[in-house]
């Protein structure tokens, strides 16, 4: 399975804004790009002109990153997006904010989608009381998303789950006392940590 093995903070200097790969610790002074808020590289001051290309290729990137998913398989998800009924920008954050790695960090059992990725393929995360180890697994409304019993006291989902600052999202119940978690109903108004553009992402696709 490919996937990114660079820098994380290079990312977020790259995009201008803070994507929150490494979760809380985001919101601290800690974060690269409170000291750096220009992109990396040693043409990264320069003045850039931004073409309508460059905006719709920065948001599709965006989207990516924040979701740690390759291009390959974000262009499926793009493809599955206009198969489905409706507008398809909305459908293709459905269809993201659905991954059962974006699941596991939204409902506070992670710290960052990374760590999310990293508990789901070493088999801690269940649905539906079985045991599932593939981070893009789409989870549908009902499901019941739990940390496996063997896996409660690990130290990192303690933490986590203890001292998480993100906002719930009305269509996720999660208990995070017994780390427990279902899917209510599709993302609505999906609430994402990163304002992202979804039409501009569209509009790249279909030049």
């Amino acid at each position: 399975m490919a996937k990114y093995t660079g820098p994380t903070c290079k990312l977020c200097r790259r995009e201008k804004t803070k994507l929150f790969l490494k979760g809380d610790r985001c919101l601290t002074d800690r974060c690269a790009l409170n000291r750096r808020s220009y992109p990396p590289g040693e043409h990264g001051r320069r003045r850039v002109k931004e073409t309508d290309y460059l905006l719709q290729l920065r948001e599709k990137q965006k989207a990516r990153r924040v979701y740690g998913v390759m291009e390959k398989q974000f262009r499926k998800y793009y493809e599955e997006a206009q198969r489905r009924k409706g507008m398809t920008g909305e459908n293709l954050m459905k269809i993201l904010e659905s991954r059962l790695d974006n699941l596991v960090y939204r409902a506070g059992f992670a710290t960052s989608r990374r760590h999310a990725r990293q508990l789901v393929s070493h088999g801690h995360i269940t649905v539906d009381g079985r045991k599932v180890n593939i981070p893009s697994y789409l989870v549908k409304p009902g499901q019941v998303i739990a940390v496996s019993e063997r896996s409660k006291n690990i130290p990192s989902i303690k933490e986590a789950s203890q001292s998480s600052q993100r906002e719930p999202v009305d269509w996720l119940s999660s208990d995070r006392k017994n780390l427990v978690a279902t899917l209510v109903d599709e993302p609505q108004g999906v609430c994402v940590d990163v304002p992202i553009k979804e039409e501009m992402i569209v509009e790249l696709y279909s030049r």
